[in-house]
Order: structure tokens, then sequence, then C-alpha cells
């Protein structure tokens, strides 16, 4: 199976939603592992597309929600990412 059909179903997160995430963040791997309680090993494997488990791309996933990166799924244009809009202060 290749490396982009097993993370399809992984908490509709894909490796690179999760480059671009980061990106928008200015995150690097090791401040992504510790918003979402993993290794950085264990992001660089998800995001070179290595099978995780489930609770654990949910884990990378809502660190990044709580950062406020809403996920784009696929849906003919490619998957991707975005910023929710902030409120104003």
């Amino acid at each position: 199976m290749a490396p982009q059909e097993k993370t399809e179903h992984q908490s509709e997160i894909r490796p690179v939603q999760s480059r671009m995430a980061r990106g928008a963040l200015g995150w690097g791997i090791r401040k992504l592992g510790k918003a979402a309680g993993v290794s950085h090993d264990t992001i660089v494997r998800f995001e070179r597309g290595d099978e995780l488990r489930d609770r654990t791309i949910g884990a990378i996933r809502a660190a990044f929600e709580s950062a406020g990166i809403v996920f784009i799924p696929e849906n003919g244009g490619g998957p991707g990412v975005r910023l929710k809009k902030r409120g104003k202060r």
C-alpha cells in the first residue's frame, strides 16, 4: 500500500497538510511534537508517509486545530489548510 493510501483514512489529515500547517504557523517539528505530546521522530515519520496509530494522528490534528489551523479535505483541488480568521480584539 502506498503512503498516500495509508494516510487517507488516518483522521483525515495527510502528511502534506502537516507540512503546510507547520509552515503557516511557523512551527518546526519539535514544536509540533511538543504541542501534540509526541516525539519529533513521530512527526518526521508521519510527514514521511509512515503509518501511525489513528490516536497519534488525532493528537497531531488536535494540536494544529488548537493553534487555529483548519484542514481542507480533498475536494477536486487537493487537500490543504488555512488559518482560522481571528476576531477583533
